[in-house]
């Protein structure tokens, strides 16, 4: 973590053009040289290189809101992956002193989630990008999220919730105050639950050769890691399988219904074991 708070001091200026000999065009990134370059299609530039931070070139007229969505985003999942950390396209809850996260693609509910949880009392731990340290080949430790809680109109209905602040730059999102507050401690991962949308709360267990699959997330931050890390087939391999038998998984089928998003939140604090207050939603 500190490491991470030393790789993304941040400071202003103008972005090179060019990375590794090849140029980028506004609306690319590249990876090259172990440095990363971003070029917006609306004139933001980020530049990282390792041991000097973070360069934003910020256009005239800019939008702060767009400026820290690429920051919070695109950028810290690459600094990331160029530390060596895997990024899951996650966000998760800590109870218990570990990690349980939810994953699916965009719109799944994952931080409506970890809302409802909280608002039973558990803290959250990450939004949206779950950072993975798979250094101790004995255990997989997760770091706590530097993004605050976002949540869509219809998952403010959801849990009840008022947003602070728009997020701004066309997201259709609010700022959200945890409910039960977040954790800044580096956990274990204890579990990983697949969210599916459905007509009613459905709890099933993955087992096998299934949790191995499910670990193929298409999201862009394991773009990213590909990326930045290189991995052949054969080490892309071995890591799946690694989180594929040290990490518990299941799939819940999430109802999008207040009365089924209540049942789906019983549900998986049931079935993950959490210890909640007395139902808030």
């Amino acid at each position: 973590m500190a490491a991470m708070a030393h790789e993304t001091r941040c400071h202003y200026g103008e972005v090179p053009r060019e990375l590794g000999g090849l140029p980028v065009e506004p609306g690319f990134r590249i990876i090259a040289d172990g440095q990363f370059l971003l070029r917006c299609a609306s004139g933001f530039g980020y530049h990282y290189v390792p041991g000097a931070g973070i360069t934003i070139e910020r256009p005239n007229h800019a939008d702060p809101d767009e400026e820290s969505l690429w920051l919070n985003g695109s950028v810290y999942a690459a600094v990331a992956c160029l530390n060596g950390l895997y990024p899951v396209h996650a966000s998760a809850v800590a109870s218990g002193g570990q990690v349980y996260a939810f994953t699916g693609p965009p719109g799944a509910g994952k931080s409506t989630m970890i809302t409802g949880l909280g608002l039973r009392g558990l803290a959250m731990f990450c939004d949206d990008t779950l950072l993975l340290d798979l250094s101790d080949p004995q255990a997989v430790i997760a770091l706590p999220g530097h993004k605050r809680l976002k949540l869509t109109d219809h998952a403010l209905a959801l849990t009840g919730l008022a947003g602070e602040q728009p997020v701004g730059a066309g997201t259709g999102k609010s700022y959200v105050v945890p409910p039960a507050g977040d954790v800044r401690e580096p956990l274990p991962l204890a579990r990983l639950v697949f969210l599916e949308e459905g007509p009613s709360a459905q709890w099933r267990t993955i087992e096998g050769a299934e949790r191995f699959v499910r670990l193929a997330d298409d999201h862009y931050t394991q773009d990213i890691y590909h990326e930045a890390q290189r991995p052949d087939r054969a080490a892309l391999f071995a890591q799946r399988a690694r989180l594929a038998q040290q990490v518990g998984m299941a799939r819940l089928v999430r109802p999008l219904s207040a009365a089924g998003f209540a049942a789906s939140l019983d549900l998986a604090a049931q079935r993950l074991g959490l210890p909640i207050k007395e139902n808030q939603l």
